[in-house]
């Protein structure tokens, strides 16, 4: 048998989801019997590897080149999932081992929480075993029609399976327990992406200059902390006053007419408020609280800024996304590219930075991504340009470079360990 051989060279067709196709060389037509030996490197959570493959065919059975990709393994695409929702769960301690029965055996890393006011959960995982958990939920009539966002993921974006009961699906200071979530009638009416976008255009044909978030009869408020801001946020939009969301007091600030209180001075019956957070939830829970206050027309973006994301692009919008994951953030691109494409947006067009600045010394900073300080006791999420990075040792200050707790500086942007990796590391640095 003649044996004819061809080098096959990968073409990424999605590099992050790790997919391939292969090219075959038209350097001479193919004789009876062939073979053809493929090497193509492949992404994996533990160490990059090569995969070899020696596949045959022959041109009298007709076996195509189809074929053969078709006998090349499939690689794993991972992802990122999130939902929620507010339903009462009788027994919600039951219902957490229901989960965790469920999920054992399938590879899902992240938060998963549980009470009496519904479910909260963001976790990763290879997708055939992300979609099988939220195939089986939505067989509870409890969960049916949970709107489920995904974004993709490299690997892991959690260190681990966190599911448990939680008395608070979502962090706020005195709690959420008492709050009237399981009404629909007090929480914010949900309008589409695209409803949404409609009323940002709107409203900034109408406004008299185009960097402020207020007219006569609306308020853009970001329901979020001021750092996720700092990356990305509807044009229009304030910052928060907080870099944490336990501690907003939009409109139900103890003094009136507190300057950082954008709902201080707003007329409540006829003033329009749209709120949005990365996903919804965290609007859900604070329109509650404007409610009680008196607030009549609260409105919050459905799905949040990931599913505007996803349908819309990134129209109205400014910079990355926040994400509280192991990935940091996330430009729009990998929400849906197809949907920049379709309407002309570039990077260039939607991904201005010029808001974003460096904490420490004020320039632009070149990568919308946050980091820590490497001040164990401070840990504070910063922006920070390269040459601050650099000068501070991963610090936010230089008091900070001094502290006893110091972690080291860290390539690009990635998360810090856990303290203990970092001190059995010197402790074995000065026995050797």
């Amino acid at each position: 048998m003649e044996v004819w051989s061809a080098r096959c060279l990968p073409t990424p067709l999605s590099p992050s989801l790790g997919h391939y196709s292969y090219s075959l060389p038209k350097a001479a037509p193919l004789p009876h019997h062939c073979c053809f030996h493929y090497s193509f490197p492949m992404k994996s959570r533990k160490a990059p590897c090569t995969i070899s493959i020696r596949c045959c065919a022959s041109a009298s059975n007709s076996h195509s080149v189809n074929g053969i990709r078709q006998a090349l393994p499939e690689i794993e695409d991972f992802v990122v999932v999130n939902f929620y929702r507010f339903v009462f769960i009788e027994d919600p301690q039951h219902e957490v081992a229901k989960h965790i029965a469920f999920l054992k055996g399938l590879d899902i890393h992240g938060r998963i929480y549980i009470n009496e006011q519904g479910i909260n959960a963001q976790y990763s995982g290879p997708s055939k075993h992300a979609f099988a958990y939220v195939e089986w939920l939505k067989e509870n009539e409890n969960f049916s029609d949970i709107l489920v966002q995904t974004s993709p993921s490299n690997g892991h974006a959690f260190p681990k399976l966190k599911l448990r009961y939680k008395p608070s699906l979502v962090q706020l200071e005195g709690g959420i327990s008492h709050l009237p979530l399981l009404d629909p009638s007090m929480r914010a009416t949900a309008i589409a992406p695209s409803e949404w976008r409609k009323r940002l255009e709107a409203a900034n044909n109408n406004d008299t200059t185009s960097n402020t978030n207020t007219s006569s009869n609306y308020i853009l408020l970001d329901v979020r902390n001021g750092y996720e801001w700092d990356i990305g946020h509807f044009h229009g939009a304030q910052r928060p006053d907080v870099d944490c969301f336990r501690s907003t007091s939009f409109g139900i600030s103890p003094t009136e007419g507190v300057a950082s209180d954008q709902l201080s001075q707003v007329d409540k019956e006829k003033t329009d408020i749209l709120m949005y957070c990365t996903g919804g939830i965290r609007c859900d829970v604070y329109s509650t609280i404007l409610r009680q206050q008196g607030f009549q027309n609260l409105y919050t973006l459905e799905g949040g800024v990931s599913h505007y994301l996803k349908t819309e692009g990134p129209v109205k919008w400014i910079g990355n996304l926040f994400t509280f994951d192991s990935r940091l953030s996330l430009p729009p691109s990998a929400y849906n590219r197809e949907t920049m494409i379709e309407s002309g947006l570039t990077r260039q067009a939607f991904n201005s930075d010029k808001f974003a600045k460096c904490y420490v010394c004020g320039s632009q900073v070149s990568e919308l991504r946050h980091r820590n300080c490497a001040n164990l006791d401070c840990n504070l999420l910063i922006l920070s340009c390269a040459d601050c990075v650099m000068d501070l040792r991963g610090c936010c200050c230089y008091s900070c470079t001094t502290a006893p707790r110091r972690r080291p500086v860290l390539p690009g942007f990635q998360r810090y360990k856990k303290w203990h990796v970092y001190r059995d590391q010197e402790i074995e640095a000065r026995a050797q």
